[in-house]
């Protein structure tokens, strides 16, 4: 069925950080929102790039070799490979576009992990 997505709608409906929720699929990727605070972990996805981009609040991506800050609006794409420690200093929404397979902490095993299969669709 189609259907618009409101963003803010399907963010008001949890509260969970690091948590994605799926809320689209095209061509073998998903469309993704989670909200975000604090620091994750390093990790890097080796065959999988991941496009992050701020809904709201700002966060700072850590690269090994530098970082990129990114404000309301903004979107970076995170190459397959790279490893990168997304951090939030306050409550910050994003959407990510990742290709289905792509596992949450690449191959860094975490209990922030939350498997595809466990990402609720909303």
């Amino acid at each position: 069925m189609l259907e618009k997505v409101d963003l803010k709608e399907k963010l008001a409906l949890f509260d969970e950080l690091w948590s994605p929720r799926i809320v689209g699929e095209l061509n073998g990727q998903y469309v993704k929102l989670a909200k975000l605070e604090g620091e994750f972990v390093w990790h890097a996805h080796d065959h999988e790039d991941e496009l992050f981009l701020v809904v709201k609040g700002s966060m700072t991506l850590h690269l090994r070799d530098r970082d990129v800050h990114l404000e309301e609006g903004q979107f970076f794409i995170v190459p397959a490979g790279v490893e990168h420690l997304p951090v939030a200093d306050e409550e910050c929404h994003v959407l990510l576009f990742e290709p289905q397979a792509t596992t949450h902490t690449g191959s860094t095993p975490s209990e922030r992990r939350v498997a595809v299969e466990d990402q609720a669709r909303i």
